[in-house]
């Protein structure tokens, strides 16, 4: 049954790349033999891969691919280091060059059309985490005279968040266990509904300091409702952030329209700037003129001023040289920046970016990802192995299958899809997810990412992903539970 669907499929996926292109020329693709993978036969693996022997690469959403561009732009500043030292802080010797001192700024107006902002609101800087820390130290804000002290996010947060807003509260000598509120979703279900966070918000409206989810889960991939749930604590009087690192790149963004208070995310996904590259940072117009998070905003003065983390490179870069004891901070995201930024990591999210401006932005390219993930899910439902959402929970057998746990509508997911496996073993020799990721990753060089105890996260990204791609993936998923089921892996 799954090599007929296949071959039923394959005409359609070679109709919907001519339709829609591929951009993967300008990317580096890694090759089975760069992996190290030596299959018995390069035979056995028919699909006509781009280049020789490369990879199907499904984990843009754990770090994206290395554009080519980026080795000439990181060695341009290699070699103005190795020419001029700190003298290319101000006088860069590559023709048409930025001087270092200024080496994030043209970053800015690239980088603002991807999250929907005025160029004034963001900021390439730091990393994710420490970004979301420097955030909340400036937004989070507990009132013990007023109760309103907790902050609201999901279960289940990726773990970094998590200890980010545990130490946020302690360093207010709060208690963890009593001012961060989780919400998880109903029995049943494998994502949180919207009307589930309005209505705990409506329940804690007197209690919440702070509302900050992910705009995309890690682990489910569920794309939440920003705008309506940012406007909707907004008119409780409480303030909302967001950790937008599976969002930003993937999923088209307006964030100063929504009028998000701080998002925070990084670049390594699916913005393709390298691992653990400079992160960035959003923080809406309306707080450049303010001086205190939980005044009211109507009775607020223009001296922008509002506390934070600071540093000197988020100082009036007129008076950074002057070596004063005076902060005089930059207006909007700029003036949240701690320390100069890397030069290697800048010049290589900035390489990223000028691919997505050269294909048409999120904008475009999301309308690819949106067919291309239709297609893969469409694939994976018409498996003989797979189990509907609604059957997974009673689900009682023990022949190996999976379901999809990331949300079927195309609005409130992004490329992401992610397959939970059936049974769970404990015994990671036995798992059904560990034989399916070392078959797919190790033995046919797809490589998609893992998250234990069973799932699998699968993520076709519209700048160097096919639907050829993803039809050869699916048919291997169906091969390899093949061989699962009759116990010859």
């Amino acid at each position: 049954m799954a090599e007929k669907i296949t071959s039923l499929f394959h005409n359609k996926a070679v109709e919907l790349d001519a339709e829609f292109g591929t951009y993967k020329d300008e990317f580096n693709i890694p090759t089975l033999e760069s992996l190290d993978i030596r299959p018995s036969s390069l035979s056995a693996l028919p699909f006509p891969r781009s280049g020789a022997h490369s990879s199907i690469y499904l984990c843009g959403n754990s770090l994206g691919l290395m554009p080519k561009s980026v080795r000439a732009a990181i060695n341009d500043e290699l070699d103005a280091w190795s020419a001029r030292g700190v003298e290319s802080h101000f006088r860069h010797p590559g023709n048409n060059k930025t001087p270092w001192v200024d080496i994030d700024l043209p970053v800015v107006p690239l980088l603002s059309p991807i999250v929907g902002a005025k160029e004034k609101e963001v900021a390439a800087m730091g990393t994710l985490t420490m970004d979301l820390n420097a955030l909340l130290c400036c937004f989070y804000k507990p009132n013990k005279v007023t109760g309103k002290t907790k902050i609201l996010f999901e279960k289940s947060a990726f773990p970094s968040d998590y200890y980010a807003f545990y130490n946020q509260v302690k360093l207010h000598n709060l208690d963890p266990a009593e001012e961060l509120i989780q919400i998880a979703p109903r029995e049943g279900e494998y994502t949180i509904r919207t009307e589930d966070i309005l209505m705990k918000i409506n329940d804690l409206q007197n209690e919440l300091a702070l509302v900050c989810f992910p705009g995309i889960q890690y682990y489910t991939g569920q794309f939440f409702e920003i705008a309506k749930i940012t406007e909707f604590a907004h008119s409780k009087g409480i303030i909302v952030g967001w950790d937008l690192a599976h969002c930003v790149g993937n999923v088209e963004l307006k964030l100063h329209d929504w009028k998000v208070d701080f998002a925070a995310w990084c670049s390594y996904k699916y913005l393709n700037s390298g691992p653990g590259a400079i992160g960035g940072i959003f923080v809406h117009e309306k707080w450049s003129s303010v001086t205190d998070v939980s005044a009211d905003t109507s009775t607020l003065t223009k001296e922008r001023d509002i506390p934070r983390l600071a540093g000197w490179w988020g100082n009036n870069s007129s008076e950074r040289f002057k070596m004063l004891e005076k902060f005089d901070p930059i207006e909007g995201a700029l003036g949240f920046r701690q320390s100069n930024p890397s030069v290697i990591d800048v010049v290589a999210l900035k390489a990223s970016l000028q691919i997505f401006a050269k294909y048409g932005g999120v904008e475009k390219l999301r309308q690819k990802s949106i067919a291309l993930t239709n297609f893969m899910e469409e694939l994976l439902q018409k498996s003989p192995y797979y189990i509907s959402v609604e059957n997974s929970f009673k689900n009682s057998s023990q022949r190996p299958g999976f379901t999809i746990i990331t949300p079927s509508k195309q609005d409130q997911r992004g490329c992401q899809l992610s397959l939970l496996f059936f049974p769970h073993y404990d015994d990671p020799h036995k798992n059904i997810m560990e034989k399916m990721a070392t078959y797919l990753n190790k033995e046919n060089g797809i490589i998609c990412d893992e998250r234990r105890p069973d799932v699998i996260r699968i993520a076709p990204v519209p700048l160097y992903n096919t639907f050829q791609e993803v039809l050869f993936a699916v048919d291997t998923l169906n091969k390899g539970f093949t061989l699962i089921e009759n116990s010859s892996i």
